[in-house]
This record gives C-alpha cells, sequence and structure tokens, in this order.
C-alpha cells in the first residue's frame, strides 16, 4: 500500500503579464515537466533512429552505411569533448588567492555610492 500523499495543488499563477519568455519559463517550471521533456527529447532520438533505416545511404566509407552510425559518433564525441574538458580545466585552474589583492572582489564599495533598489514594488 502506497502511503505517499501528492503534494496539494496550487492555483496557477497568472502569466498575463510577463513577457513571452517568462511565460514560456514559467511553463517549463511546472512539477513534472523535465520528465516530460526528458521523455520527448527520448521519443525524438528513437523515432530519427528508426528513420535512419528508411533511406539509401551514399558514404564514402564503410562504417557510413551502419543504421545509427552518426548519433553513436555524436554520443561519442560528446563523451569524449566532456572528458577532454575536465582534463583542460585541470591544466588551467588557478588557485583561489590568484590575483591576490588586485581581484575585483577585495575592492570595498562606499556606503553611500551604493543603491538600493527594492524590486518587490513596496
Amino acid at each position: 500500500m502506497d502511503t505517499h500523499t501528492p503534494a496539494p495543488k496550487t492555483a496557477p499563477e497568472d502569466t498575463s503579464g510577463y513577457p513571452f519568455l517568462g511565460r514560456l519559463f514559467h511553463q517549463l517550471d511546472q512539477p513534472g515537466r523535465p520528465n516530460q521533456i526528458f521523455r520527448g527529447l527520448a521519443g525524438l532520438c528513437v523515432l530519427l533512429f528508426g528513420l535512419d533505416f528508411t533511406y539509401d545511404k551514399y558514404g564514402h566509407f564503410a562504417v557510413e552505411y551502419l543504421p545509427g552510425v552518426y548519433g553513436v559518433f555524436g554520443l561519442v564525441m560528446f563523451t569524449v569533448m566532456i572528458f577532454v574538458a575536465k582534463a583542460v580545466r585541470s591544466l588551467l585552474k588557478r588557485p583561489e588567492g590568484y590575483y591576490g589583492d588586485k581581484s575585483v572582489d577585495t575592492e570595498d564599495y562606499p556606503a553611500d555610492q551604493l543603491e538600493k533598489v527594492n524590486h518587490n514594488g513596496a
């Protein structure tokens, strides 16, 4: 028996005053939406893989005639790029105090020159 109780549903927020991109991002932020997007993308990948069987291929190399070879190649190359980026990061990474007193983070801003803005509309 499942004892999980779903979270109470709240009234939908009025997004009529939002710009287009704000309304779009608000829709993407709804509960369960990331799972829907993932399933949609996975379905699209399966559909495109299936369509790869429906046409004649004319390649320069024998491997290009295999179905789905470009999708597998893209996945492998993307994974290789991630590992290469991690290796390059370890070579280029600087210690936290590398810039010392020349760092922008160490500047003290005068309190009389700081503009305080209330973004709540009050």
